[in-house]
């Protein structure tokens, strides 16, 4: 079970799973429905397990011949089992990985037709995505779009749960503070730390194309406008959130996301890296506690 877990990267995604949490309740403005929340959870936790999986299961050819040399490289807190890539060090089947991949995406595409058949497309679409970032690995690093496509799925999911018909603007900004916060926090940094094992098989990645210093001023960009643009997230909220929530929100974002990336700009160091990374995993569970705390104190003046 752990080598199936650690093919699901399971920490990292019970953390992602934050962002789905945090965008239904910012748009709902309360907590829904017992049963939605149950199902929506069982839904999100097969849907993140499933997409981890297929990253792996796309990437193995590749996965073996970076760490053929070196073996699996340390990671990232959040990711530093001796397990990762479990199929690339043979701990674990094919046959396995299928099995695990192809029950959790069942269950997935199950949950979301229940909450809402529109939940099916985007959950199909990203699994596609998934598959089509892998398989940029050696061609371009445009790639890196690709990878905040997929990991805004969840959370535009999320918004379907509660609000059958959203605005599709607000979407959009939704979608692009959840890109920034992918690029910036994870995708570009994760490159980072794998680096020489990414030269050694060939790859584009943004790292590798323009270099620690270009790399380190996208991250602060990407990051920057990350907490730029969550001074806006409250509009699309029936909550009443004021300059409380943006200065809680801000100071969030600024600590766990742009600091460190301002660090591994200056330093551009491996680690450094590696410390954004684990810094931004962190970013949704710290929207997920804020926007809970607002609905609860919301929900004690009416």
């Amino acid at each position: 079970m752990r080598r199936l877990l650690a093919l699901s990267r399971s920490t990292h995604g019970i953390l992602d799973i934050a962002m789905p949490g945090f965008v239904a309740l910012l748009w709902l403005g309360h907590f829904p429905a017992w049963r939605v929340l149950l199902l929506s959870l069982v839904t999100a936790v097969a849907g993140y397990t499933a997409i981890y999986a297929l990253n792996d299961l796309a990437g193995v050819k590749a996965d073996r011949q970076k760490f053929v040399l070196s073996g699996v490289n340390p990671g990232y807190s959040v990711e530093a089992s001796a397990l990762r890539y479990p199929l690339a060090q043979n701990l674990l089947s094919l046959r396995s990985a299928i099995a695990w991949f192809a029950c959790w995406c069942a269950l997935a595409l199950l949950g979301a037709w229940l909450l809402n058949p529109v939940i099916v497309i985007i959950v199909i679409a990203a699994a596609a995505l998934e598959v089509v970032y892998v398989l940029l690995l050696k061609v371009t690093y445009w790639r890196t779009l690709v990878s905040g496509l997929v990991k805004s799925a969840g959370p535009i999911a999320a918004v379907f749960v509660v609000v059958p018909q959203p605005s599709w603007r607000w979407l959009l900004l939704l979608q692009a503070w959840l890109m920034c916060w992918e690029i910036g926090g994870q995708n570009i940094p994760a490159d980072w730390n794998d680096v020489e094992e990414d030269r050694r098989v060939g790859a584009k990645t943004v790292p590798l194309i323009f270099g620690s210093r270009v790399a380190g001023l996208l991250v602060v960009a990407s990051l920057a406008l990350t907490v730029i643009l969550s001074m806006f997230l409250p509009r699309m909220s029936p909550l009443p959130l004021g300059a409380s929530y943006l200065i809680t929100s801000a100071a969030a974002g600024i600590f766990l996301l742009l600091l460190p990336g301002i660090r591994l700009a200056y330093a551009r160091q491996n680690r450094q890296a590696a410390k954004l990374f684990d810094r931004a995993s962190l970013y949704p569970l710290a929207q997920l506690l804020i926007i809970t705390v607002f609905v609860l104190i919301d929900g004690l003046r009416r």
